[in-house]
């Protein structure tokens, strides 16, 4: 918890970057999991996983970090 008090406005801007870089990686993964069929369920899950991080540190970014 003490974490989230200690982050400042420039960090929060800085998490919700990698936030937005998270949720472009895990487009990418899907495009490209859709497009081979070897990589299906790998691009799929590795994707799912990015937007997962992705959203979880825009909504830290959001709610501790004074992002928006």
């Amino acid at each position: 918890m003490m974490l989230f008090v200690s982050i400042t406005k420039h960090n929060g801007i800085r998490l919700a970057e990698l936030g937005f870089a998270l949720s472009a990686v895990a487009g990418a993964f899907f495009l490209f999991g859709g497009m081979t069929p070897f990589m299906r369920r790998g691009g799929m899950a590795l994707g799912g996983l990015a937007l997962l991080i992705g959203g979880v540190l825009l909504v830290v970014a959001t709610r501790w970090g004074h992002f928006g």
